[in-house]
């Protein structure tokens, strides 16, 4: 699609300084790290998984839009087979994505080697919109092969794919952003979409915690499964956010690359 990554990446700038200068002035949590040397960290992985990408379309010329419009002009997948409205794929696209990166998060946490690479999100300290970013680059990679395949089983149209990406990014820069929501809006918007209390919980250090709200945008899985806790059992102002054996290494890169591979 024409300007495609000059859009998504126009809007992930853009809510990304929207969410950064909101907790600033209304801050959930105190910070128990300096953010310069967490945001350094953070960035330098967003960059060395977009590298990894790039790596990635070498093999791989066509990622999950490119992968949308092969398949779209081949005539393969579900969607192409059943001649629903434009619509009705985009809603059904955004939504099947959604379940699908709820369940990849979920699977992350039970497999022992991807809970390994996983835990390089899990480690950051503290929890805000950079924390959004902080994914391993070779969990970025797995998850976009995972894209790719149902791309091609599906076969939705481009632009689905276009608008899911757009709000992922979104939604998961949303929730775990240091924002202080006020209850009443937050027990609202908790309805459909994750808010940053109710991901604020799957951080906590307790693994009975950090075991649910496994959503990025729609808060609905979690629900349907039985995944949901509503609050973390220390409340917000108290809970521990990171890994129980952890000291001030996440804020790190080497550390944080590196951390797949200990044996921790």
């Amino acid at each position: 699609m024409e300007n495609e990554a000059v859009i998504r990446l126009s809007v992930f700038l853009g809510l990304f300084a929207l969410f950064a200068v909101i907790e600033a002035m209304v801050p959930r949590r105190p910070r128990t790290q300096p953010r310069g040397s967490r945001w350094f960290t953070n960035w330098a992985i967003v960059i060395l998984d977009t590298l990894t990408l790039r790596l990635l379309a070498l093999a791989l010329p066509l990622l999950t839009v490119g992968a949308a419009l092969d398949a779209q002009a081949n005539g393969w997948g579900v969607m192409y087979a059943i001649g629903a409205p434009l619509w009705a794929k985009v809603i059904a696209t955004v939504l099947i994505f959604d379940f699908a990166i709820w369940a990849q998060h979920l699977i992350t946490h039970k497999v022992p080697i991807l809970w390994r690479i996983h835990r390089v999100h899990h480690a950051d300290r503290d929890i805000d919109v950079t924390t959004a970013i902080r994914f391993h680059p070779v969990e970025i990679a797995l998850s976009m092969l995972l894209k790719i395949g149902l791309v091609y089983l599906l076969g939705p149209p481009a632009i689905g794919i276009v608008l899911f990406e757009i709000i992922l990014n979104g939604t998961a820069m949303f929730n775990h952003a240091n924002i202080r929501l006020p209850l009443w809006l937050d027990a609202i918007v908790r309805q459909v979409l994750v808010t940053p209390d109710m991901h604020r919980v799957h951080h906590s250090i307790h693994r009975h915690e950090h075991d649910s709200n496994y959503g990025f945008a729609l808060s609905i899985w979690d629900r349907m499964f039985r995944t949901y806790i509503p609050q973390p059992q220390a409340g917000h102002d108290d809970m521990t956010v990171g890994l129980e054996w952890q000291d001030d290494s996440p804020s790190k890169l080497g550390w944080s690359l590196g951390l797949p591979f200990r044996r921790k």
